[in-house]
Parts: C-alpha cells; structure tokens; sequence
C-alpha cells in the first residue's frame, strides 16, 4: 500500500443504527441481587460510513451513506472500578476550554446554537445531500467531497432563513475529503468563526449542527471522545442499509466512492446522522473545530470530523488555486503481522523523501511525529496531514532496534 494512496479495507455495514437494540431495563425487587454485568465485548476492527444522505427513488427520501473499509481501531470496552480502588487525580496547567454556562449565564447551548446555525447550510444535490459551513459573506461554502461528487445535476444551498441559492464547485480534494462551493447572488451571509483545533482536549464540550436526514438546522451536542484518530471510510453506497420506514431498499444508489484515509481525525459522541456530512462541529465559544465527515455504524455515538486547521489549510488552496498541494513520503507500506504494531515497508521509492532519509524495505515503523503506529492506516492518514517543505521524525524498528530518520516532506507530484 502507498502511504499516498488509500489502503484496501474489507468493507464493514457500517449504519447509525446498531445491529442490536438496547435491553430492555426494568425494576429491582426489594432484596433482589442486582443483575450480573456480561463481559465486554472482544474487540473488532470496524468500518465507517461517510454521512452525507442519499436520495432514492421518486418522492422517497432514502438514506444511503457511503460504506465504509475498515477502520484499524482498538479494543471497545468499559469496566467498573473496585470500591476501594483509590480515588483519581486530575492535575493540569494549560488554559481551561471553553464550556457551556447555566441558563443564567453566558454562552448556554442555546446561545451556542443561535450564533451558529446561521453560518449551516443545506446542500442538496440530484443525487444526495448534506451540509456545508459559510466562509465568506458572498457564499464560499465548505463541505465533504463525498457530499458533492458525482452531482452532476448542479448543487442547491439552502440557508438557515429558508432562502435558496444555486451553487457551483468551486475545488475538491478527495484526499481529504473537503471541497469548497459557491453560492451564486448572495451577500452579507453569516460566516462562521474558526477556532484552533490544535488547542482541543478530550472532553471538551462540543455541539454538531447539520441537515442529518434532511432535517436541517439540527443541533446535538456532546464531547471531544477522542483525538488523533485515523479514518478510513468509502466504497460503494449499495451496501448501506437504509433505516426502517425510509423507502424501498431496492432502490438505493449504485455509485462508487474513493475509498480515503484521513488522520489526526477529532472523535465525538455528539449525534452524527447521513446528511451531518460538511456540517459545523463547534466548542462551547462557537468556533468552528471541525468539518463532520463520518460515524461509526455498528455503534453509538462514534462520530468523527476533520479539524478544522487542515479544513482551513485545504480550503485556502482551494479558493486560491481550485487544487491542493499535497505531502509525499515514497513509502508502500502494509500493517505488521508480528507481536510489535506498526507499518511494515514493503517498498522505497528511488529518489523519495523517505529514501533519502534513510529508511529502508523491511523496516516497521512504529512511529510518526508523536503519533504511534498502529498499522498502515495510520502512517497514510499521517502523511496526508503534512505541509510540503515539512520535518517530520520517523522511529522505526530495523533488526530489532529502534532507530530514527528526520524526513523532509516533498510535493507529491
């Protein structure tokens, strides 16, 4: 696999409806034992779906996200402590994140919600729909490149005040999975604030705000449940279940997907449905951090969005040139098979940055920045998120030592 291109994944059902619903709960008799909890589930490697939300058939409004490869992820599970297991400590010395007051004070949800959702847009297309985030008072929009691509029959935006707009494409970049459209005679929109998703912090606060089945200006809200994770998503629409009562299953799209990998994605348990694709993710302040792109189907709550400083990197280029310039290592690599995880190399590239900074066929590499290695996935999702011109410290294992190599990033041309 080349840690430019997406690897192959098997694909994984992937829906925001689980495979199993909830247990029915009920009321403990007066000195009956309390139930047993079951063990936790083994671990799996799951796929996810990107969530834009198809339209099938006539007047049917069908959802049908884009299936999903598998995503390289660790074990799910929860466990409650001992009784005399000692209290935790939490210390820090960074600056407090944003938070969301009392409704007697600044900055409720509500108020959160109120500044945002004016800077949301509906994006409908002949095919599908999703969101999209303001930009500019005179509607440049950033969205998902799955939310736009292969909607031939022109884009539709529609704002929070009900109003319509046809919209052209202005770039996309399917490496990323980010795009940048125009909507045609509007002016003074409501752009959104751009925050610093490098300063976000697990469990922090967060509302995401899209048109999920269609439902436009929908506000959920959640935390930060993870960061840095890497997501690889895409594949054919057909084999998306679609939810119960929405149409005929017989009828949803046949279209292809470029199966992306994206990395340093932020994770949420804010509700992300088809359609939330290209919508706002915001801290307690109302700054964009990010661009909700995936979920996780077989589970609850398992969101993922870019941040927002690669969306903005992205659409800088985009509006500037209608292309990205993208990071390149010159690695083919595959995930270990051994007790150490990692990315094994399987080939160099002649004259790439990685050959020139030393590495070599069969070295693991367990480590990318600061960002372990957990398979190929990882160092593709990686690499992708790098400048050109960019050092980036490489550890890896060579005859069972660990060494390292300081690559300098080159345009993949």
């Amino acid at each position: 696999m080349d840690a430019n291109e997406p690897r192959e994944q098997n694909a994984g059902g992937w829906s925001q409806f689980g495979e199993r619903p909830p247990s029915v709960g009920g009321f403990t008799r007066p000195g009956a034992l309390p139930p047993t909890l079951p063990p936790p589930p083994p671990p799996a490697r799951r796929g996810l779906t990107l969530t834009r939300k198809a339209i099938a058939g006539l007047a049917i409004a069908a959802v049908a996200a884009l299936s999903a490869a598998a995503l390289g992820g660790g074990a799910m599970g929860a466990y409650i402590a001992g009784a005399n297991s000692p209290s935790p400590v939490v210390t820090t010395t960074s600056a407090a994140s944003p938070v969301f007051r009392t409704a007697a004070d600044q900055l409720t949800v509500a108020q959160v919600a109120e500044k945002v959702q004016p800077s949301v847009v509906m994006i409908q297309g002949q095919t599908a729909e999703g969101s999209g985030v303001v930009l500019s008072a005179d509607g440049l929009i950033l969205t998902n490149n799955h939310v736009v691509q292969g909607q031939s029959g022109g884009l539709t935006v529609k704002f929070n005040d009900g109003k319509t707009a046809k919209a052209t494409v202005v770039g996309t970049d399917p490496a990323t999975d980010l795009a940048v459209i125009k909507a045609e005679g509007v002016s003074d929109l409501a752009k959104v604030t751009l925050g610093d998703s490098d300063q976000l912090k697990v469990g922090d606060d967060v509302l995401a705000i899209g048109s999920p089945l269609g439902l436009d200006g929908t506000v959920t809200s959640g935390i930060v449940s993870a960061l840095d994770r890497t997501v690889t998503a895409g594949g054919n629409q057909s084999e998306q279940q679609l939810p119960p009562g929405w149409g005929n299953q017989g009828q949803q799209q046949q279209e292809q997907a470029e199966t992306t990998t994206i990395g340093g994605m932020i994770q949420t348990d804010a509700a992300i449905n088809p359609g939330n694709s290209g919508g706002a993710l915001v801290n307690a302040a109302g700054e964009l951090i990010g661009i909700n792109s995936a979920i996780a189907a077989d589970g609850v709550n398992l969101g993922f969005a870019i941040p927002v400083n690669t969306a903005k990197q992205v659409s800088d280029q985009l509006i500037s040139s209608g292309k990205v310039s993208h990071a390149f290592l010159g690695v083919s690599v595959t995930d270990a098979t051994g007790d150490v995880p990692g990315a094994l190399i399987r080939q160099v590239t002649a004259g790439s940055p990685a050959e020139k900074a030393g590495l070599k066929q069969g070295d693991l590499i367990t480590k990318v920045g600061d960002t372990a290695v957990q398979g190929g996935d990882t160092v593709v999702g990686q690499v992708r998120g790098f400048k050109v011109g960019q050092r980036v410290e490489i550890a890896y294992l060579r005859d069972g030592k660990t060494e390292t190599a300081t690559v300098v990033m080159e345009e993949k041309k």
